[in-house]
């Protein structure tokens, strides 16, 4: 498979078509200086299956229509070299003090609360822009990044399913305190999403299954491509906060 800052394919047995096209108004990456959303060839990832499920669902009006289900989990991780400031030390800091990763992507809304654009890509023959409101929560040794609302943005029939549809998305992002005097350290990102739909008229004839795998290839594929990213973004971050710029300036530039 190969990326470019224009776009990206994914080809899959199942009847559908996933391309992430570059939008510098749609795309998911916050970040603080402890951040949320990003490529790095460091970086470790795995599918996660024990992952919690998330805490909180964003509901549409519900309807005896068929419903398919989609779920992704992913963990990533990453190899960060501390440097004088410690990387705790970043990750305890307060959301009032976390950086817009990508100010094309993000936008702050207020001190732990953001709104932010999902790249366009296409479910079957339709284009699916996600845009996202999520809240910061602070935890021990990182924070949690969980879904308040979901609109979707795109194709006429898309933009209709926004009154039709359930969504839930945590996203927890961690150092391991235990390895705070080595040499380099964890930084850990698990995020699982699940969206339950309304399945359209339209679709009705095509088997559930089918849906539901398409539909989840399209979330694991977008984790695969946001959550490196976004670690490499968050790490980018902290190296710059660790060496004394407090500016606190997005690094991103809104590509992939």
């Amino acid at each position: 498979m190969a990326l470019s800052s224009s776009s990206c394919y994914y080809s899959s047995p199942l009847p559908i078509s996933t391309r992430f096209t570059q939008n510098p108004i749609n795309s998911l990456s916050i970040y603080p200086r402890n951040a949320l959303f990003g490529s790095s060839s460091s970086s470790s990832s795995s599918n996660s299956d024990d992952l919690p499920k998330p805490p909180l669902s964003v509901s549409a009006d519900s309807s005896s229509s068929p419903k398919a289900r989609f779920v992704a989990r992913r963990t990533e991780s990453v190899a960060v070299r501390p440097l004088e400031r410690p990387l705790l030390e970043y990750m305890s800091l307060p959301a009032s003090q976390y950086s817009v990763l990508d100010a094309q992507r993000i936008e702050r809304i207020d001190d732990t609360t953001f709104r932010c654009y999902v790249y366009k890509f296409k479910f079957f023959a339709f284009e699916v822009c996600p845009v996202l409101l999520v809240r910061v929560e602070e935890q021990v040794n990182g924070c949690s990044i969980n879904l308040l609302s979901c609109k979707l943005e795109g194709s006429p029939i898309v933009v209709a399913q926004n009154n039709k549809f359930d969504a839930s998305m945590v996203n927890r992002i961690s150092c391991d305190s235990n390895q705070s005097t080595s040499s380099l350290q964890q930084l850990t990102s698990d995020t699982v999403i699940e969206v339950s739909i309304d399945i359209p008229f339209p679709f009705r004839a095509i088997p559930v299954h089918t849906i539901e795998s398409s539909g989840t290839r399209v979330l694991e594929q977008i984790l695969k491509i946001m959550l490196p990213r976004f670690m490499a973004q968050l790490v980018k971050d902290y190296q710059a906060w660790a060496s004394g710029d407090t500016s606190r300036q997005p690094l991103g530039t809104g590509g992939i």
